[in-house]
């Protein structure tokens, strides 16, 4: 017995909806406040995530591999690119003066 197939979409798309709106709504505090996350902060780690959402949604509808494929390049892409910025970052910051 599993998950029917229409929940699970409706439950995926709602869960990519709501981190689209957590993006705009971070991205707008910062842009408005001065306050919160920069969007450089995160905007790599978010675009990950609903790339690896987008491949799970296409894997149980009927897109053809390439498509999942695509959506898991991009999220491991956008993961070392993150990975990559944060060490950068880190070796400024520990480089003695």
């Amino acid at each position: 017995m599993g998950v029917d197939p229409g929940v699970m979409h409706l439950l995926l798309d709602a869960v990519i909806a709501f981190t689209l709106l957590e993006g705009v709504a971070l991205w707008l505090h910062h842009a408005t406040t001065g306050r919160g996350l920069a969007p450089r902060d995160y905007a790599l780690n978010m675009v990950s995530g609903l790339c690896l959402m987008l491949a799970v949604r296409a894997a149980l509808g009927t897109a053809m591999e390439p498509w999942i494929a695509v959506c898991l390049a991009g999220a491991g892409l956008a993961h070392g690119l993150d990975l990559w910025r944060r060490w950068q970052r880190q070796k400024r910051e520990l480089k003695p003066s």
